[in-house]
C-alpha cells in the first residue's frame, strides 16, 4: 500500500461516496471524520451523541480503509477508524498519523466465506483456490493466518485482490472460490446469499481498532478531536447496552436489513480501551506476521504511531 500524493489525492475525491455535514456556527472549528459502511456514524446518531457540538463535524464515508487511509494522507480528513492490518500498511506507507484512540472487539467480526454449494469445508480444501479480499487489510490478515495454522503457504491458494462489491459479485458469479471481509459485508452475504463462514478471526486476529487522526489534527484540532473521542466512546457503551436500537437505526443508516444489522452488533460486541502496552504489542505482532508473510517491504516499529496523550479524553465523563 505506498502511494504518491498525487494518486492518494486524486483516489480520496473519486473514493469518498459520501460526505455530510452537521450544522453549526460557521466560524466554529471544522473535523473531518472519515467513516466506513456501518461504522461510527450510525452509532453516534443513534446513541444521540451528536448534540450541542462545539464544532462542525463533517462525515465522509469510504468502501474501505485503504480509501480512507488515502484521504487521510492527502489531507482530505483529520481522522477515521481502521483496523489493525491497514493500520500496519498505512505505518509501512509512512503515513502521518497516530492511534489515539482504541476498541476491542470479538475477532470474528472478520471471516472468510464460500457460497453455499461450495465443496470447501476447511481451509485445507482452499488449497488451489481463490480468494478475494483487500491487499493488505484484515482479511487478507485472516487468510495468511489461517493458511499458516493449517500448514500451508500463502501460495497455496490464488488472492485475488477486489474492494467488497466487487467481490461479493465476483463470488456470486463463480469467479472466486471465497471471499475474506469483515463486519457488514460478512453479515450481508451470510444472511442475504446464504453464504457459509469456514473460519474468523476470534483466535488468529487481534480484535483491536483505530480511531487515527492526523499528525496535523492532533497539533491543530485537538480539542474538537478529543470531545469527539470521548463522544464515541460513550456511544460504543450505548450500543452494548442497547444492541437492538443500535441494529435498527445501523439498518436505517447503511440501507441493509435488520437482520443484516443484527449480526453485526452481536458479532462485534465493540468496546473502548485504553492504548497501553499490551495494545501496542499486540499491533507490532500484527506488524512483524505482515512482514514475514512479505505483504510489507520490511520490518516495522509500530510505538511510535501511538497518541497515549488522549487516554484521558477518550474516558472523561
Amino acid at each position: 500500500m505506498m502511494f504518491s500524493r498525487r494518486t492518494l489525492l486524486i483516489g480520496a475525491a473519486a473514493t469518498a461516496a459520501t460526505v455530510t455535514a452537521l450544522p453549526v456556527f460557521a466560524d466554529a472549528p471544522l473535523l473531518r471524520i472519515g467513516d466506513q459502511k456501518g461504522g461510527a456514524q450510525p452509532l453516534m446518531e443513534a446513541a444521540r451523541v451528536l448534540s450541542a457540538l462545539p464544532y462542525r463535524l463533517e462525515w465522509s464515508q469510504f468502501a474501505g480503509a485503504p480509501m480512507l487511509m488515502e484521504a487521510l494522507n492527502a489531507g482530505a480528513i483529520d481522522a477515521g477508524s481502521i483496523g489493525d492490518a491497514p493500520f500496519a500498511s498505512g505505518i509501512a506507507s509512512a503515513i502521518p498519523m497516530k492511534a489515539v484512540s482504541v476498541t476491542k472487539s470479538d475477532g470474528a467480526v472478520t471471516a472468510l466465506v464460500v457460497p453455499s454449494n461450495s465443496a470447501v469445508r476447511t481451509i485445507a480444501d482452499l488449497k488451489g483456490r481463490s480468494i478475494a479480499t483487500l491487499k493488505g487489510q484484515t482479511g487478507h490478515f485472516l487468510v495468511l493466518a489461517a493458511l499458516q495454522k493449517a500448514g500451508l503457504k500463502p501460495e497455496d491458494v490464488r488472492f485475488v485482490f477486489l474492494s467488497p462489491s466487487d467481490a461479493k459479485a465476483a463470488m456470486a458469479a463463480g469467479s472466486v472460490d471465497g471471499w475474506a471481509t469483515w463486519g457488514p459485508y460478512i453479515a450481508l452475504a451470510k444472511v442475504q446469499d446464504g453464504a457459509r463462514e469456514i473460519v474468523n478471526g476470534r483466535d488468529l486476529m487481534s480484535g483491536q481498532s483505530y480511531l487515527v487522526a492526523s499528525d496535523d489534527a492532533i497539533a491543530n484540532r485537538r480539542a474538537p478531536l478529543s470531545d469527539f473521542l470521548r463522544r464515541l466512546r460513550i456511544a460504543r457503551e450505548w450500543g452494548l447496552q442497547n444492541p437492538e436500537a443500535q441494529a435498527r437505526v445501523w439498518a436505517q443508516q447503511t440501507g441493509f436489513s435488520y437482520p443484516v444489522g443484527k449480526v453485526v452488533v452481536d458479532t462485534a460486541q465493540t468496546r473502548t480501551v485504553a492504548i497501553e502496552d499490551p495494545i501496542i504489542a499486540a499491533q507490532q505482532r500484527v506488524a512483524d506476521f505482515f512482514h514475514t508473510a512479505h505483504v510489507l517491504p520490511k520490518p516495522q516499529t509500530v510505538a511510535g504511531f501511538f497518541d497515549r496523550s488522549f487516554n484521558t479524553a477518550v474516558f472523561a465523563t
